[in-house]
């Protein structure tokens, strides 16, 4: 599996992206290895996103709270309902806000994972000693933190993306953007609990923030230089794996046939590639108007890939 070569909880690293706002980047990125950030004014601090464990989530708020002198975590924003972005919320002071879209907290709040997490990754997941705990505050398609003189605005495309209840973080004034998993730098888009073409309509929503500085939700922040030929690389994922999709329904091969059948090209080498399995389920099921099997989805991608899909949690 490709990946950046300094790996574990030890290599993250919280780097200060503009003054006062941080990205929490954890390589190399794959399952359950998220990024995170955090917004510092002059009354406390906003975090964006937790991670997928106790130990990973320790971390990054110990990180902060050295870096920031103590300040106090008043806000937090999930930038959507997946666990390495929301099961370490419990570790958050009880006294913060915790904010997410709606359908985010309805489906974190029955996300089955969180107690029973199938035995598809290697080495299987531990979460440790945390709780689940749902946004307090929702929104619909935006709200405004304002953050001790910092703008915050959080926004919500207005359909399914990656997941139904996605949410971007836009500072307007240092040009921060913190895209949650609407983008993977470096690794292979994961779609499966989202929409494949509400993924590809989200690219040009993105690029009209105009940032000078995006941090994804997995994979290395990157400035404005970048923004076309990231998102022209996440286009052309996209419309690969629609194509796919129709050509395999077609020829009536099952998604794990369909998979098999086609040549990854360009995208062979990111990270994380036996996740064409999985984006071929959603793009099939939306094809057919059908609900996705997510076991299914996943048993199909240990197929493809030959034994559980490696992690570094």
């Amino acid at each position: 599996m490709a990946g950046n070569t300094a790996t574990g909880p030890a290599a993250a690293a919280l780097t200060e992206v503009a003054e006062g706002v941080h990205a929490w980047v954890q390589p190399d990125g794959t399952w359950w290895v998220n990024n995170a950030g955090a917004v510092v004014g002059r009354d406390g601090v906003l975090v964006v996103d937790t991670c997928a464990t106790h130990e990973r989530t320790r971390r990054f708020l110990a990180a902060l709270d050295a870096a920031t002198g103590g300040a106090p975590v008043r806000w937090a924003v999930n930038t959507h309902q997946h666990g390495d972005h929301a099961y370490g919320n419990s570790l958050l002071p009880d006294t913060a806000a915790l904010i997410g879209q709606a359908a985010m907290r309805e489906a974190l709040l029955h996300d089955p994972i969180f107690e029973d997490c199938p035995p598809v990754w290697e080495p299987r997941p531990d979460w440790g000693p945390v709780a689940r705990r749902l946004p307090s505050i929702t929104l619909d398609r935006e709200l405004t933190v304002h953050v001790g003189g910092r703008r915050v605005e959080l926004r919500h495309p207005g359909y399914t993306a990656h997941t139904p209840g996605d949410v971007v973080a836009w500072l307007p004034e240092e040009e921060v953007l913190f895209t949650g998993d609407l983008i993977f730098h470096g690794l292979t888009p994961l779609v499966f609990m989202g929409s494949v073409q509400g993924a590809l309509r989200s690219l040009a929503w993105l690029r009209s923030f105009e940032p000078a500085h995006v941090v994804p939700g997995h994979g290395p922040v990157f400035g404005a230089a970048d923004l076309d030929a990231v998102l022209a690389a996440h286009e052309r994922y996209y419309r690969f794996v629609l194509a796919a999709a129709r050509e395999g329904a077609a020829a009536g091969l099952s998604p794990l046939e369909n998979a098999r059948a086609v040549d990854l090209g360009e995208f062979a080498g990111w990270g994380d590639a036996e996740r064409i399995v999985l984006n071929l389920h959603r793009a099939r099921a939306d094809l057919a108007g059908e609900p996705m099997d997510l076991r299914a989805a996943l048993d199909d991608a240990v197929a493809w890939n030959g034994g559980p899909l490696p992690t570094t949690l």
